[in-house]
């Protein structure tokens, strides 16, 4: 019988946990024995006894050297990977162009290590993209992260005292976190604009009740994979000009604009962060990736000339029960996928349309091209591995 361990999560800041008891019932209704650290799921509110009594059995980290199929939330460091079984199985976030010591380490192993913020998008996927269901609790988070900070209320109403008007946020991006947050804001009561580089985005956001920031040139950018493409200078410019005058009017600016593999593009200048009223709030979704907004600092929370600045780090960390069932229905879904029909002994087949173009290593090589590359670049020191939450997806 195939043995599947979750470990405990050990970077630093991160609640989430690979499992729920749900998921748990799953993966044993599959035919897998399923083993779970003790005390995985206290930082996301899931006891021990939950876990156990979906089927689970509780075991010590030592089990990982027995282990056939690990799945994890965070990266492995080369150690982790290092005390894994020669030749088994891993899925979870793995950052591969950040966690380069550990992708060597994983091919080392001969480990068949799936990244699941490379699940490709395509239909048959949809249940396994991780992104988007962590995105999801991100966009939500913003915008309860907006209302802490900001000294307005965000609905209209009408009280014998008077009237307060509705607080106006502006939305950067358009994808799943984006529309995540529009359809918060505008359950708050919020007036919400929100502007992103795919024409596609227009009909989506004017469904949550939304009005789209038209921007000349955005017709061409939505790439045959889903995602935006890289935007020219050019276009970034008229998109910051048509949206630098709602800015200063907004109370609320939320970034999600992020191009895979690239540098987040920089959408909210110096000069805007300085044209918003005072108590305004930026949260920047995009900080890990180098950020949307000019004056964000990845993990703190600062104020600039009055405007409060959000540049914390992991947001589905800190809903770290509904993230983690969310997440672990993605793994659940990917490794039924890899299970053959009539078997109970899942594979990470390389020709599969699913399972291939997110393998991050098999059979002791480099599987995912960037990465390999990268690599090669630097054989004698690739990069060490992250421990202060960059990779943090």
């Amino acid at each position: 019988m195939t043995l599947v361990f979750i470990p405990k999560e050990t970077r630093p800041g991160e609640r989430r946990v690979a499992c729920s008891a749900d998921s748990v019932r799953r993966l044993v209704k599959l035919g897998l024995d399923v083993a779970v650290e003790r005390g995985a799921g206290e930082s996301s509110a899931q006891s021990d006894a939950d876990l156990e009594t979906a089927g689970a059995r509780l075991v010590g980290p030592q089990i990982c050297a027995e282990a056939d199929l690990v799945l994890r939330v965070q990266p492995p460091t080369p150690d982790d990977v290092g005390r894994m079984k020669h030749g088994a199985m891993l899925a979870g976030f793995l950052a591969p162009h950040l966690e380069l010591a550990t992708v060597q380490r994983l091919a080392e192993c001969h480990i068949s290590a799936v990244g699941m913020e490379l699940i490709p998008r395509i239909t048959r996927a949809q249940s396994m993209d991780a992104l988007s269901s962590q995105a999801t609790v991100a966009g939500y988070k913003a915008v309860v992260l907006a209302a802490a900070y900001s000294p307005r209320l965000f609905p209209l109403l009408m009280t014998a005292a008077g009237t307060v008007r509705p607080a106006r946020v502006v939305v950067f991006g358009a994808g799943v976190a984006g529309l995540q947050a529009i359809a918060t804001a505008k359950r708050l009561g919020c007036i919400v604009e929100a502007t992103d580089v795919r024409r596609a985005a227009k009909e989506q956001v004017e469904s949550l009740g939304a009005k789209f920031i038209d921007v000349e040139g955005a017709a061409d950018l939505e790439g045959s994979d889903g995602y935006a493409k890289q935007a020219s200078e050019e276009f970034l410019q008229r998109q910051r000009e048509e949206v630098a005058r709602r800015v200063a009017e907004a109370d609320i600016a939320i970034t999600t604009a992020l191009v895979p593999g690239r540098r987040a593009p920089l959408l909210i200048t110096e000069a805007m962060v300085h044209s918003m009223r005072r108590g305004s709030v930026i949260v920047d979704l995009a900080v890990e990736s180098g950020g949307n907004c000019a004056l964000s600092v990845p993990g703190e929370i600062v104020e600039r000339e009055g405007v409060i600045l959000i540049g914390l780090a992991n947001l589905p960390s800190t809903v770290p029960f509904h993230a983690s069932e969310l997440y672990a229905r993605n793994l659940v879904q990917l490794v039924a996928h890899a299970t053959p029909k009539g078997s109970n002994t899942p594979r990470f087949d390389p020709d599969d349309e699913i399972l291939g173009p997110c393998l991050v290593t098999h059979g002791g090589e480099v599987r995912h091209k960037p990465t390999a590359e990268a690599l090669q670049a630097a054989p004698s020191s690739p990069s060490s591995p992250s421990a202060d939450g960059r990779s943090q997806p």
